[in-house]
């Protein structure tokens, strides 16, 4: 397997783990990763949010981290990279504003390269207009974008994971074991014990 070069963007108050996991998994399994934000560069950081459930109607939000990016944003050029992992929380609410954003994300898909988002992930992808015909996981209640964006919602469990063509999507971090994995496929990385 060669290892392959990703891209991660990501926001302040976009969810901790779904920053964190996927991007140290993925580095310890011998990939790059270039965590990159609108107007930061590399060595600034982002502020992250712990999004847990604890029985209310909705996730509960608490400050986490701070995430250090490797790359700068305005360095960005979509075609050097294998594969776009886009993270959920809070911070793709505006992200999907950012126009170049948009650009990048519909270059993947474009260009049928691995795309794997999660939970509120799905509100870049209904803004780059890249679900119309898809099925694509998300967060329960981004369930309404992803179908307005003329995407199937797949409602799966919050700790499964689906993958149809280049993406694989997942409703939550509970689906890490899942939706890693299933990246990891898609990316062509073989694990042996």
């Amino acid at each position: 397997m060669a290892a392959k070069r990703i891209l991660m963007l990501v926001g302040d108050f976009g969810e901790d783990y779904e920053i964190m996991v996927p991007f140290q998994a993925l580095l310890a399994v011998g990939h790059t990763v270039h965590a990159v934000c609108p107007d930061k560069k590399s060595g600034e950081s982002v502020a992250t949010a712990i999004h847990d459930f604890e029985g209310q109607q909705t996730y509960s939000e608490k400050r986490g981290h701070n995430f250090a990016l490797n790359a700068s944003f305005a360095d960005v050029k979509p075609e050097a990279y294998d594969a776009l992992l886009i993270p959920g929380g809070r911070a793709p609410e505006y992200l999907r504003l950012n126009p170049r954003v948009l650009e990048i994300v519909r270059h993947f898909f474009s260009a049928g390269k691995p795309v794997a988002a999660i939970c509120h992930g799905a509100q870049i992808l209904t803004g780059a207009g890249v679900l119309k015909g898809r099925k694509c996981s998300a967060y329960p209640a981004c369930r309404a974008e992803v179908e307005v964006a003329g995407g199937v919602y797949a409602d799966i469990a919050i700790d499964g994971a689906f993958t149809e063509g280049n993406l694989v999507s997942a409703p939550a971090w509970p689906a890490h074991p899942a939706w890693i994995a299933q990246f990891l496929q898609l990316l062509g990385t073989k694990i042996t014990l």
